[in-house]
């Protein structure tokens, strides 16, 4: 397997603001030697698409719009990805979203934000890009999001539906669409079926892939801890994600692990494990959690790109200390949308370079 790394300009400045954020966590985040040797893993490269996909069943327009996002921003030709998501309008509510910012119940500025803020593609809806579609289909790669939680049904309930057809995310001029599968909920067995038949069907028409690999159980939380973000239970979401070939994986930062065992007590059965997935392939370290999340992406054939979460007090050292774990781990970048938007604009650009930063820093290095 090839290991191929990066090769950007180390920058001394942008490594010390690096440590500054990652504060007392910087010694352990950035000198951390990984549980599985990297050596097992596909890293991202300038050469990614044509090391890793072109040999693959997909078809040339696939691997064109797949390089045309690679080759945007300012991670041009890393083999990383920087991607501005905005689909929280439907998934969290309008209001509830755009209340902080409210420029942005306009997704024209959603678009503008993920130009200014140098990324590789903005992923929103096809309300969204539909609207702005003549003016920015050809200056950003468009990711629609196909499917959501509509999050209006009393009560709230944990259901993705589709909202369109990958045909009208063709039409409107998309480099890729994204879908969510809610894996461990009632409703998981339709999703899976249905999101793998509309990969399918974009990969024919030629867009690229990208799977929201989320948990969504209330039996997930227990004793207090919340195992929606354990590596283990996540780490198999992704198997399942890259396994309808998604080309790119979404994912949560893992948080703790265990989720097996933790809900396999008493007289229940669930799943299956083997210990040494706790013992050999990870410990608690942070980035052999997320590790743990890239092995099962095919060793890294499917990009893992984590996700931002929430936005709060302390985003910017945040944003930075999850781009940095998921670099280290060997992950392909961050898909990082309300610590963006639910701030000024200026300040959104600052912040989504601030996560790029880690990514062109050759000082930061896989571990």
């Amino acid at each position: 397997m090839s290991a191929t790394a990066t090769a950007i300009p180390s920058s001394a400045a942008t490594t010390s603001a690096i440590e500054q954020l990652l504060g007392a966590d910087a010694k352990s985040l950035l000198s951390h030697v990984a549980k599985v040797d990297r050596k097992l893993l596909h890293l991202p490269g300038p050469d990614f698409v044509e090391r890793i996909f072109a040999p693959t069943d997909r078809n040339p327009q696939v691997l064109r719009n797949l390089q045309w996002m690679f080759g945007t921003g300012r991670l041009a030709n890393t083999g990383y990805l920087s991607i501005l998501p905005v689909d929280q309008g439907i998934e969290h509510s309008a209001g509830a979203s755009f209340a902080k910012n409210p420029i942005y119940f306009d997704g024209e500025n959603i678009v503008k934000l993920a130009i200014e803020g140098g990324c590789n593609a903005v992923a929103t809806t096809f309300g969204v890009l539909g609207s702005v579609s003549r003016k920015y289909a050809h200056r950003i790669p468009f990711l629609v999001k196909v499917n959501h939680n509509e999050l209006l049904t009393y009560p709230n309930q944990a259901k993705q539906i589709m909202f369109g057809t990958v045909r009208e995310a063709w039409n409107l001029g998309a480099a890729a669409v994204g879908a969510t599968i809610y894996f461990g909920s009632d409703d998981a067995g339709r999703e899976i079926v249905e999101i793998a038949e509309k990969f399918e069907e974009a990969h024919s028409l030629g867009m690229a892939t990208v799977l929201w690999c989320y948990l969504r159980n209330s039996a997930f939380k227990k004793d207090g801890k919340d195992y929606h973000v354990a590596a283990d239970l996540t780490g198999q979401a992704n198997h399942l994600g890259v396994t309808i070939q998604a080309d790119i994986i979404k994912q949560k930062l893992p948080e703790l692990n265990g989720g097996y065992t933790a809900l396999n007590t008493g007289n229940s059965s669930y799943g299956k494990l083997d210990k040494r997935m706790y013992t050999d392939l990870a410990t608690d370290h942070p980035i052999d959690l997320c590790r743990y999340q890239v092995l099962n992406c095919y060793c890294g054939r499917a990009g893992l790109i984590n996700s931002g979460g929430a936005s709060g007090e302390n985003d910017f050292a945040e944003a930075v200390k999850t781009a940095v774990i998921n670099k280290r781990a060997g992950g392909m970048g961050l898909i990082s949308g309300r610590k963006a938007f639910q701030r000024p604009m200026a300040e959104g650009v600052k912040l989504l370079h601030s996560i790029q930063d880690v990514y062109l820093n050759r000082d930061v290095t896989v571990a």
